[in-house]
């Protein structure tokens, strides 16, 4: 059980404003329009001040002058006024740190507002965990900007950008424009063929491309046109009316479009186009390690989760690895979710925080007396707004529902849905659009492989799924049709630390311990990252290309004795011990082994070696040597009359080769072999027969 001494302790180890316990909490009534629970607070965060007011935005804005100036850290429960309390607590000399809690929305403006005290409780707790460090990428813009359009608003758009950017203007082929009294900026044809890169590095290929004969006179005429020409530019505004140049067009950064037919749109495109120069702090969304990446050996592709996944198209081969590239991650999160290794892994925040801030959300809830906890992940831009409206129009969320933001919801992973489960949650949710901005298959899959591992360990019902929806009344309808659902009576307490693949693991561990009816073994759907092998031993010959080709050292041998090995612990089901092994006995199977974890790594085949007749020395398999024998004696020239030969087989490299120098043995003495036949030799004894 945690709470906010424990929390404190946690935090001040870490970093940031909030890195020591928050010493004071002031909770406030907004004008009595929710009700408070301060003891419910108080019992949660033993050892803090806990202050309850009823407006100390205006009214008792001296109060929290006080509390800022004498606390040590000071948590505010109140978002909407974080800018004045941030401005008033900056001309405090010695003010204490601050940190805001949103308790209104999410909590204090709801028909179960009355009993929502544990839940104000672990909100306020979960808000003291620090924020991690955000690395960033930097993107340089210097206004060059190429606009693309098909009639006069790209034209229009031009003359809005032009005193503001280095404007270029190409339109298709096919568009009829009147000439400019003055040319103030280039205007060319062609059509964008291809199209690559970010804000500050774009560059198109353009075809058909032609400058406008400065003699036109009723309208633009160019000259002849050439394909294959290259522009360079910094921002890239799309008013052609056609397809997206990118995939996930409206996730790439510098790349405005708009419909040519909606001036609204283009205006939006336009002012938004004339913030873009000078450098930005882009967040580097994903960390990644190459060594750990199980994408390809020897040219054999594995895993390639990543990259079915990506909307952006950063993600590329490289090698035996993958790269992302940083520029064009758009942070969506699916890759590091699908990694089965960890070689991908979230940045904002790392999988870790993440589960640090559901352990104290959870136990804090349940120490301060909440029961049939459901958490609800959901985004900023989304989510909270539809949050704020079911709680400012409608009934507010159900008393049990704890909402987690994140970056987004795409970027949660296995880890989080088990390591809740095992932390006390009843059920988890995922709060989607109606129609989502990017593919959510990856969401789809993280559910599919946590919703098999959930049932087997008995956790009946409905315990992941998604909310998709646009409408405040539909999200709170949702949530509170979820119903009571059994949840573990003996939670987990253990505190994540470590890489994702380890973070996983623990979590699925723990689960597994708290579950109500645990099993060792469960079987998972195709393409999961856990599992097993199946190995025909009778076709194996302990060639061992397996496990060259294995990434995470799941398959193992033995530099004493033909052996091969296998641990299940770190097999990522990445397929490249299948696609490489050349007799094509090795198959996939899906499933989790809690007791892996544990378990010493099984000897999947064994035999005894093949030791050299002339010095003892053992070089390979006793087996696979006796089968070589076997097809060569008496039916290969160099094997059949001389049984010297076949003992030169038996020897090992260093033997082998004195013995054929002490023969004299010639490689190249093989019999003459016939001449080869060519069809003028055929054609001749066709005439020969013909003639005779």
């Amino acid at each position: 059980m945690a709470n906010c001494r424990e929390i404190a302790g946690q935090t001040k180890r870490l970093m940031s404003p909030m890195a020591e316990r928050p010493r004071a909490i002031l909770i406030c009534s907004c004008e009595d329009t929710m009700p408070l629970d301060g003891e419910a607070v108080r019992r949660a965060c033993r050892g803090t001040e806990v202050i309850e007011g009823r407006q100390f935005c205006r009214a008792e804005l001296e109060r929290f002058r006080k509390a800022a100036a004498g606390a040590e850290t000071l948590v505010v429960a109140c978002t909407q006024e974080a800018p004045l309390f941030s401005e008033v607590a900056g001309e405090i000399e010695g003010g204490a740190p601050l940190g805001f809690v949103n308790i209104r929305e999410t909590a204090g403006w709801s028909e179960d507002g009355a009993k929502a005290g544990p839940k104000v409780a672990a909100l306020i707790a979960a808000g003291a965990e620090p924020a991690p460090d955000i690395p960033f990428v930097p993107l340089t813009s210097e206004g060059i900007t190429l606009l693309y359009g098909r009639d006069e608003q790209v034209i229009e758009a031009a003359n809005l950008l032009k005193d503001q950017l280095d404007v270029t203007v190409l339109i298709r082929p096919d568009a009829k424009l009147a000439p400019s009294r003055v040319t103030e900026f280039p205007v060319v044809k062609g059509t964008i063929r291809a199209a690559k890169g970010y804000l500050g590095a774009f560059e198109v290929t353009v075809d058909d491309y032609a400058t406008p004969n400065p003699s036109s006179r009723a309208a633009l005429e160019f000259g002849n046109g050439r394909n294959g020409a290259m522009s360079r530019c910094d921002i890239l505004i799309d008013l052609s009316g056609g397809p997206s140049l990118f995939p996930a067009g409206d996730l790439r950064d510098g790349y405005l479009r708009a419909d040519p037919g909606d001036a609204a749109a283009i205006l939006r495109a336009v002012l938004k186009a004339r913030d873009l120069t000078g450098t930005f702090d882009k967040p580097r969304y994903i960390r990644f390690s190459e060594d750990l990446c199980a994408h390809s050996r020897s040219r054999i592709v594995g895993c390639r989760r990543c990259l079915d996944l990506c909307p952006t198209g950063a993600i590329a081969p490289a090698g035996d690895h993958v790269a992302i590239d940083a520029h064009i991650c758009a942070g969506c999160g699916q890759c590091s979710a699908a990694c089965p290794t960890g070689a991908a892994s979230y940045a904002l925040p790392p999988s870790d925080a993440l589960l640090r801030k559901l352990r104290v959300l959870l136990s804090t809830y349940r120490a301060a007396g909440g029961k049939q906890a459901v958490v609800i992940f959901h985004d900023g831009e989304h989510g909270s707004a539809l949050i704020d409206a079911l709680a400012r129009h409608g009934n507010g969320l159900p008393a049990n529902v704890l909402p987690v933001e994140v970056n987004e919801i795409t970027q949660i992973g296995l880890e989080a849905v088990a390591a809740a489960h095992a932390y006390g949650a009843s059920a988890v949710r995922f709060l989607t659009r109606a129609k989502a901005r990017h593919d959510i298959a990856g969401l789809k899959k993280t559910i599919a492989l946590a919703q098999p591992i959930l049932a087997s360990l008995g956790f009946d019902g409905a315990r992941v799924e998604t909310i998709e929806t646009d409408d405040p009344d539909a999200l709170g309808d949702a949530l509170r049709g979820i119903g009571a659902l059994d949840f573990t009576a003996k939670p987990a307490t253990f505190l994540p630390t470590g890489s994702k693949r380890e973070v996983t693991r623990l979590a699925l561990r723990e689960l597994h311990a708290a579950a109500p009816a645990p099993v060792d073994i469960v079987p998972l759907p195709e393409g999961a990252p856990f599992g097993t092998i199946d190995v025909r031993v009778e076709g194996c010959t302990l060639c061992l290309s397996c496990v060259s080709a294995c990434p995470t050292g799941a398959l193992s041998d033995d530099p004493e004795r033909p052996v091969l090995r296998f641990a299940e612990d770190a097999c990522v089901q990445c397929g490249l011990c299948k696609a490489t092994c050349p007799e094509k006995v090795i198959n996939l199977k899906p499933q989790i082994d809690f007791r892996a974890a544990t378990a010493l790594g099984r000897v999947i085949k064994q035999e005894q070696p093949a030791e050299c007749i002339r010095c003892g020395k053992p070089f390979g398999v006793k087996s696979s040597v006796e089968r070589v024998i076997a097809k060569l004696e008496g039916k290969h020239w160099m094997y059949k009359d001389s049984k010297k030969r076949l003992d030169v087989i038996r020897m090992c490299e260093d033997c082998r080769v004195v013995v054929m120098a002490e023969e004299q043995f010639d490689p190249f003495g093989a019999p003459k072999r016939p001449p080869v036949r060519t069809t003028e030799d055929y054609l001749r004894e066709r005439e020969q027969k013909g003639e005779s």
